[in-house]
């Protein structure tokens, strides 16, 4: 498995590049921008899917445009933020109304010799989800490196972002944690450090 990070649009979001590298099927996590660059990374990949942690616009910004260059991929997101309540917030369904796939819980997406399975974690939006491979977690803006997603835009709850938390706390091992900006961490650090996910794995309801 082969990972590449690249940060993109105007508010620095980490848009990936997920590879199985023996047959060298991809997937794009959250192209929010910069279309130009994201294609000239997936040069001679074979792009099966662009997936989305969720559906604000500094994550969507280059969704159409990689699926015109390659309409082989589909491309997936949680039904709830693909209709969002603000369309200047949850743009995709003006961008991109056709050939758009819905993902929930416990779906698994075969890509080469990998598989994503999607998590739902809901607090920074209702259809927010994390992407785990192997021992990698895609977390959006569930999870960051010592904090988490807001929760006070359209459809953010605070809520159920400490039980999205807790679930990811809960997960078993020392999984890496690419979130959706900033830099990089372990879970295994944010059980430590991270105030957030220390209060959501003490609180229990």
């Amino acid at each position: 498995m082969k990972i590449q990070s690249l940060c993109v649009g105007p508010i620095g979001t980490n848009c990936y590049i997920l590879e199985d590298e023996a047959s060298r099927a991809a997937a794009v996590v959250d192209p929010g921008g910069g279309a130009p660059d994201i294609l000239a990374a997936l040069r001679g990949l074979d792009v099966r899917y662009i997936l989305l942690t969720h559906g604000h616009y500094d994550h969507t910004g280059a969704v159409a445009a990689l699926a015109g260059a390659f309409p082989q991929a589909a491309v997936y997101i949680h039904e709830r933020d693909f209709r969002g309540a603000d369309p200047s917030l949850f743009p995709l369904e003006t961008e991109l109304s056709e050939g758009v796939r819905f993902y929930d819980e416990g779906t698994r997406l075969p890509l080469g010799g990998l598989t994503v399975e999607v998590l739902h974690t809901p607090g920074h939006s209702e259809g927010s989800v994390t992407l785990l491979c192997g021992s990698t977690l895609f977390c959006g803006d569930t999870l960051f490196a010592g904090s988490c997603g807001r929760t006070d835009f359209p459809g953010g709850d605070t809520r159920k972002m400490l039980a999205s938390l807790r679930r990811l706390g809960d997960l078993k091992g020392d999984l890496a944690v690419l979130p959706g900006h900033m830099e990089a961490s372990t879970l295994e650090r944010e059980r430590r450090t991270n105030p957030y996910l220390r209060q959501a794995m003490k609180e229990r309801w």
